[in-house]
């Protein structure tokens, strides 16, 4: 009787008590590796049932294509997903500020802001003379009072970006029922909120202290997923934390506009070694692998294709000033070249995405050491004296073996020679060579000295 009360018991348990919550962390810039991660913790609350997807989330902004692609990720998963800008000092700047507007809730604990979403990945040349940032201009500036918005004051593309991301947010604040006013404002004055404001404007939904406090708010909550109404059971729900696997972890240290560039150097130089000196393998191997990998990261960032030609042409440059004799010019052009390529290959101002000046210097300095020391082998070798043919061997000494057909022939250097002299010369007498006419070598007769002495 016990057992089938138990039995009876068990599928009401079971409804009762929520499915888990997966929890997920992106702390940092939004990458490549940011949106795959995020991509693969969704497939993973769809398939273990979640009723809740919380991403915790502290970002300076980040790369408008993986941006969009998590937004996407948002717009399409079965499982309603909140963000949540925590811990406190966190914020969710630029596609942070999107991010949130896209997400089904979107709640900030208390210490946190956002905003500052105009876009500055505006190209080379397309920037204009106003910083897009109120904090970088004059404190009494103010936007369409003192002069005109960063939009008017950039070129025709800036401004087309701006104008789009505008529209992008403004459709996402229609779609959450949120304040698209202000979401507009963030895009083109780059204005920013804290928490508080943020609730108070309709920016968000609720500032809770952690995870807990934000299950217990949205307790009973109806959101619209896929067109369908869901109502919120999470209050004590297990919590599920989905860590990056190893892949993500790989693609967040590829995806690195100095490591990318460090390993395209190190795939050419390793190539070029294996090319000059076949045989070695190991270097070929090294380097081909370090370009694969080089060229991986670089399609996942936003490269700029004059700084990637400018780094192929010096290299180029410096690799011919290797095989030809241009004194150094071909390898300065080349450096000068690359540096000015390093500088410009990654086409966008977040943060943390620049490459270091050090780090160009360095590569710089390395390329010009390199050309030069093989200028400096090159010089040397054409001074040497030569080591091959008849030349080489006057003033080696030998020793007169026999007289034949009127014509003296003598050992040289492990060598039969025809030789001739001025004076005359005898069988087993010590000979050196002072000149060479034709086949014949012309010699003058020495005293004996011991075979160790001869040069």
């Amino acid at each position: 009787m016990r057992f089938l009360l138990l039995l009876l018991v068990l599928p009401l348990l079971a409804a009762a008590s929520p499915a888990p919550v997966t929890v997920l962390t992106i702390d940092g810039p939004i990458t490549p590796a940011s949106a795959s991660y995020f991509a693969q913790g969704l497939k993973r609350s769809a398939a273990n049932g979640s009723s809740l997807v919380v991403l915790k989330l502290d970002t300076p902004g980040g790369l408008d294509t993986a941006m969009r692609e998590m937004i996407k990720g948002i717009l399409a998963s079965p499982v309603p997903v909140a963000t949540f800008v925590t811990p406190s000092g966190a914020r969710a700047a630029s596609a942070g500020t999107y991010i949130l507007y896209a997400s089904h809730i979107a709640a900030m604990a208390p210490g946190t802001n956002l905003g500052a979403a105009t876009p500055i990945q505006i190209g080379i040349g397309g920037g204009g003379d106003e910083p897009s940032h109120p904090a970088e201009r004059p404190k009494d500036a103010t936007p369409g009072k003192d002069g005109p918005a960063p939009a008017a004051q950039h070129g025709a593309l800036a401004e087309k970006q701006i104008n789009d991301a505008s529209a992008y947010i403004r459709s996402l604040a229609q779609l959450r029922g949120r304040n698209a006013e202000w979401g507009e404002k963030a895009v083109r004055e780059a204005v920013s909120l804290t928490a508080a404001e943020a609730e108070k404007l309709h920016v968000v939904d609720y500032v809770a202290q952690d995870v807990r406090s934000l299950l217990d708010r949205v307790e009973g909550k109806q959101v619209l997923v896929n067109g369908n109404t869901m109502t919120l059971k999470v209050a004590g729900a297990e919590l599920v934390t989905v860590d990056p696997d190893w892949r993500t972890q790989l693609l967040a240290v590829i995806a690195s506009p100095s490591l990318a560039l460090f390993l395209m150097m190190l795939g050419i130089y390793g190539l070029l070694f294996e090319f000059s000196h076949p045989g070695f393998v190991l270097p070929g191997v090294i380097g081909g692998i370090c370009l694969l990998l080089a060229l991986f990261a670089l399609q996942m960032l936003p490269v700029n294709y004059a700084g990637l030609g400018l780094i192929a042409l010096g290299i180029a440059f410096l690799v011919a000033e290797v095989f030809l004799p241009t004194s150094g010019v071909l390898g300065i052009g080349g450096a000068i070249a690359f540096v000015i390529g390093a500088i410009i290959l990654v086409d966008t101002e977040i943060p943390g995405y620049g490459i270091p000046i050090s780090l160009i210097a360095t590569f710089a300095v390395i390329s010009v050491l390199f050309v030069f020391a093989i200028v400096r082998i090159g010089v040397k070798a054409r001074f040497r004296p030569v080591v091959s043919g008849q030349k080489s061997l006057i003033g080696a000494a030998g020793e007169v073996l026999e007289r034949s057909a009127g014509q003296w022939w003598a050992t040289i250097q492990g060598e039969i020679w025809r030789v001739r002299s001025k004076v005359p010369l005898e069988t087993g007498q010590r000979i050196r060579v002072s000149g060479v006419d034709g086949p014949m070598l012309i010699v003058d007769p020495q005293a004996n000295e011991p075979e160790g002495n001869t040069p």
